[in-house]
């Protein structure tokens, strides 16, 4: 951590005396767009861990890749339209230098023209019934697609997109009368009927998709995905964020925002308050209440904003701001009236987004488990909360309860503050290295738990799966080589490298964080384990392998083209654990025990078939299609019932936590109990404790042995 203020110096330094001439070589002033595109592209250059050369090869692939960004479903543009502005193809790393921001402007002013004339497109092939008798395929996969040749291919590929999407629905329907029939009140509608019903649906979903490119995708939306084609061109990690993404990553990271205390929903169209949370402004002022539509948002001072074509992020993204700020929300009521209401905003805390202990009791054993979803933490306050020192809490508690081991479960945790996984790590391990940094000079610097001291030395069970990532593998990674507990899984996600953000403002030193252009969030450094290899696209291999039903999709950083490579360095000096059982031999137990379970044998099985349904070509044959949705249906509902425990594991939360979940809150006090009723029939939390039983049979007969070497007579 100590060397992250030094690398930003050096790379702001050269960023500041690059900008100096910002503006000069040009005719006329620069716009917002070229002052950030000139910074990003010198805080690449002067920053990145390993910078690609910003030239005509880069500008021809950042040309290549932003009309697919704009159109991932290439159905929008020509291929005339990408060799119309074939000029630009070999100018963009120019405008990255500096030069008029001109590319983005000429796609995007195709883009919308070729919006316009699609509207009529969809309404026009939407109007006549279709042919679910025609043996014909739809292609879902973009990767397997090219542009349109002509309008008239274009609308070929439209036809069959929306068969396809008519069809979905016509196919639901059609089970939904069946299921229906007999029943007293159900309308017996024709085949016809439906038919026209399926496709007013995706009549519908089309008007709100084009509504929002019309009303919400703007100019400066388009810029901002054409910056973060030029970031991802980096690695995937690299990302641009306008004021409010980066707003939005802050509240994400500390776990808490400033906002109305409502929980909103997207149904058809409309932005819905979904719940209304007990102690919030909105719940305090009385005039809002589940079921209500959001139809505008007003800031304090500013003109009202339409929420037509809105996602529920972009809601959200405009009711959160500033502690005690203003925010009107025009609300259309359940009676149709609408009303206006101000509210102040006040901090929101998202408790569930933190880390929350439970209690497993087996065989006469008591096992904790740990959930921590993220590596979170709010830097921004002295007293903010920080996932490292929340996770000590619980396991202070979980001593306090008198468990025989812990289960820390990492699955899906994406990652987070990499101080906080030093602090967590320690807990488990005595003074030593935790994790190896290296940024792009080359020099590896060892970062240690120095805390001299262990919180908990009992057994210790790390789960994780493909979406563990970053910081969740740098923890997983350190255990591991130490021996100090048993990790088992699904090979982890590959992510083995820091970002830092860096504000887009000269002015104030670039530490500004929160500038008004935007923020970079930027790859300075890798991560490389204690062993010396990085976590980097080969991420973490459990020690014991459970499998799980995404484990062959393609959803890993070595499946991103743009991630950078594995690679080594030196192994850093530690002491290994020592624990009271055989690692190996328990690894061995769990492996054979996993082995022989017909139940993860169905599951590895269906892995391979779920993998399968990414080639994403669908029949749009009614028959054909219905019994390709049959087959999935069956498979999913299979792979619920085998990842269910027939008989759940007595769970119980501690005591002390009762206040915290079960509240005057019903919906949260809810959620919680969903949430312990899902850990107790989790089979994978059930392998877990088998493997903490296990350590402690072991730890358990070594003591007595230990015992009885103690008493032999001389």
């Amino acid at each position: 951590m100590k060397r992250f203020p030094i690398i930003l110096a050096l790379v702001l330094t050269g960023v500041f005396l690059t900008v100096r001439s910002l503006g000069k070589s040009n005719t006329t002033p620069p716009t917002k767009y070229e002052k950030i595109l000139q910074l990003v592209g010198a805080i690449l250059t002067q920053g990145h861990y390993e910078p690609k050369d910003i030239n005509d090869d880069f500008s021809k692939k950042i040309y290549a890749k932003y009309f697919e960004d704009l159109d991932p479903e290439k159905n929008i543009f020509l291929q005339s339209d990408l060799q119309s502005l074939d000029k630009y193809a070999t100018r963009i790393d120019d405008e990255v230098k500096g030069a008029p921001v001109e590319f983005f402007k000429a796609a995007g002013q195709i883009f919308d023209a070729r919006v316009k004339e699609l509207e009529e497109v969809y309404k026009s092939i939407l109007s006549r019934p279709f042919d679910f008798t025609v043996n014909e395929t739809y292609v879902g996969d973009d990767e397997k697609k090219s542009f349109p040749a002509n309008e008239a291919a274009r609308r070929e590929e439209w036809k069959k997109y929306l068969k396809y999407l008519t069809l979905q629905r016509y196919s639901d329907l059609l089970d939904s009368r069946e299921s229906n029939k007999g029943k007293e009140g159900a309308v017996n509608k024709t085949d016809a009927d439906l038919e026209k019903e399926a496709r007013d649906k995706v009549l519908a979903i089309m008007n709100r998709t084009f509504d929002r490119y019309r009303t919400k995708f703007n100019e400066e939306d388009k810029f901002n995905v054409f910056v973060n084609v030029i970031t991802e061109m980096m690695d995937p990690h690299t990302e641009f964020m306008p004021p409010l993404d980066k707003r939005y990553f802050d509240e994400t990271m500390s776990g808490k925002f400033y906002g109305i205390g409502a929980q909103l929903s997207y149904d058809e169209g409309n932005i819905k308050i979904a719940s209304v949370l007990p102690g919030g402004p909105a719940q305090k002022n009385g005039g809002v209440e589940a079921g209500d539509i959001i139809v505008r948002v007003a800031q304090e001072g500013e003109a009202a904003v339409d929420l037509s074509g809105f996602t529920v992020q972009d809601a959200v993204k405009l009711i959160r701001g500033k502690l005690g700020s203003k925010v009107s929300v025009t609300l259309r009521k359940k009676d149709g009236l609408l009303k206006t209401i101000t509210l102040v905003r006040e901090e929101i805390v998202q408790d569930e987004a933190y880390v929350r202990s439970v209690v497993v009791k087996e065989g006469g054993q008591k096992v904790g488990y740990i959930y921590l979803p993220e590596f979170y933490a709010n830097f921004q306050e002295a007293n903010g909360a920080h996932s490292g020192d929340d996770v000590a809490k619980e396991v202070k508690k979980l001593k306090a309860e008198g468990v025989d081991g812990i289960v820390m479960d990492l699955r899906n945790n994406g990652g987070g503050a990499l101080y906080d996984v030093i602090q967590i790590a320690g807990l488990f391990i005595d003074d030593g290295p935790v994790v190896q940094v290296r940024d792009r000079q080359g020099k590896p610097t060892v970062m240690r738990d120095r805390d001299g001291g262990i919180l908990y030395d009992g057994p210790l069970v790390v789960m994780v799966n493909e979406m563990s990532a970053s910081a969740s593998e740098i923890l997983a990674a350190a255990m591991q080589d130490y021996g100090r507990g048993i990790i088992i899984g699904t090979n982890t996600y590959g992510k083995g490298t820091v970002q830092r953000t860096i504000g887009l403002d000269p002015e104030s030193g670039f530490m500004n964080t929160n500038s008004d252009l935007g923020s970079l969030k930027i790859t300075l450094q890798k991560f490389y384990r204690i062993n010396g290899g990085s976590t980097q696209q080969r991420g973490v291999v459990p020690d014991v392998v459970i499998p799980d039903y995404l484990q062959n999709l393609k959803i890993r950083e070595k499946d991103n083209p743009y991630s950078l490579p594995y690679d080594e360095i030196g192994k850093a000096a530690f002491q290994s654990w020592k624990p009271g059982y055989s690692l190996d031999g328990i690894k061995q137990m769990a492996s054979t025990r996993i082995a022989n379970d017909t139940t993860f044998k169905r599951i590895a099985d269906a892995s391979v078939f779920v993998a399968k349904q990414n080639d994403k070509v669908y029949s749009l044959q009614l028959d054909q299609y219905r019994a390709e949705q049959k087959e999935i249906r069956n498979a999913v509902k299979n792979i619920e019932n085998l990842t269910k425990l027939k008989t759940p594991l007595p769970v119980s939360f501690m005591k002390q936590d009762e206040s915290r979940f079960v509240s005057q809150d019903k919906d949260k006090t809810e959620r919680y109990k969903q949430w312990m009723a899902g850990v107790s029939k989790d089979i994978y939390v059930d392998q877990a404790v088998k493997v903490i039983k296990d350590m402690v049979t072991q730890q358990n007969v070594a003591k007595v042995g230990e015992k009885k070497e103690a008493v032999k007579p001389f």
